[in-house]
């Protein structure tokens, strides 16, 4: 009987398991041999050993892109949360229409990432952009997002907030499961909407702003889109490019516009390897912030 259930069950995730060793399984360990030769796609590849993690290694565009990508994780990830636990909490305080607003807020969310980056010139362009002409309403003097290089990373994080959509639902679905009776008893005893938010909501919601942690912070390490739309995909000269080379870009630029296909695929092992070492940092320190009604997992 449980041989017959497991041929069933293999059965019926067989497309799925297909799909996986032909679109992802193979394409990762033929990635690690070409990381290991000198391969442009139209000469057959050459082994090299370790020289593309050597020169890796010595390449200054690596260093830069890395740590454009790591200021932009720092910067995004941090405010998507509280915006979207923002958002997810006034939902959840709604009576009428918070299903209308639960859609508005989830419909960015499909706008597609091309459509993002051509978005982010027009709001934030520094001459006639709608951010500038809004803050000179105020008489205040709007930087030049897309040309100076310390604004182009914080002008990026505010484009990424018009997708947090997904992250409000799931927060929202969240708020939905912390038991009434916990508030009752906390206005019992006094205590105010945010002493109840801080002791009550967000440990109860822990585990699910764990999780949207981990996720948006290897979203962020593979950003590549927008900013690639932005600063990138027509030609854009300007020095702002430095400041928006993200390292999938770089990656990006190799692979497919100097066709250096070894050298991206040794620098795609070592996006690999950072995500997979960010991640066991994250779930090492933050773990013991998680609240599980049943225990640590």
């Amino acid at each position: 009987m449980r041989f017959t259930e497991t041929r069933a069950a293999l059965l019926f995730i067989s497309p799925w398991l297909i799909g996986f060793f032909i679109f992802t399984a193979w394409p990762v360990i033929n990635s690690a041999y070409l990381s290991l030769t000198d391969y442009d796609v139209i000469n057959d590849p050459n082994f090299i050993g370790f020289d593309n993690y050597v020169t890796l290694f010595e390449d200054p565009k690596v260093g830069l892109a890395l740590r454009n990508t790591f200021i932009f994780t720092v910067m995004s990830v941090p405010a998507q949360l509280v915006v979207s636990l923002g958002l997810a909490l006034l939902l959840n305080a709604a009576t009428r229409a918070s299903g209308f607003f639960r859609t508005a807020f989830f419909l960015p969310k499909m706008t597609p990432p091309v459509a993002i980056g051509i978005l982010l010139l027009m709001l934030f362009n520094g001459q006639n952009g709608l951010i500038n002409s809004f803050l000179a309403i105020f008489g205040i003097d709007g930087p030049a997002w897309t040309t100076d290089p310390d604004w182009v990373k914080p002008g990026l994080v505010l484009m990424s907030l018009w997708t947090v959509g997904a992250s409000v639902v799931i927060i929202l679905a969240a708020l939905r499961g912390v038991p009434q009776e916990l508030y009752d008893s906390a206005l019992v005893d006094g205590a105010g909407w945010w002493r109840r938010t801080l002791r009550i909501t967000v440990p109860m919601i822990s585990p699910t702003l764990f999780f949207l942690f981990i996720v948006d912070s290897i979203n962020a390490l593979q950003s590549f889109t927008e900013a690639y739309t932005a600063f990138f995909g027509s030609g854009n000269t300007t020095y702002s490019n430095d400041a928006a080379l993200f390292y999938t870009i770089y990656l990006f630029q190799q692979a497919f516009e100097f066709l250096h296909m070894g050298y991206a695929s040794a620098l795609a092992w070592l996006l690999f390897i950072v995500i997979m070492a960010i991640t066991v940092v994250q779930i090492l320190l933050t773990r013991r912030f998680v609240h599980y009604e049943g225990g640590q997992p």
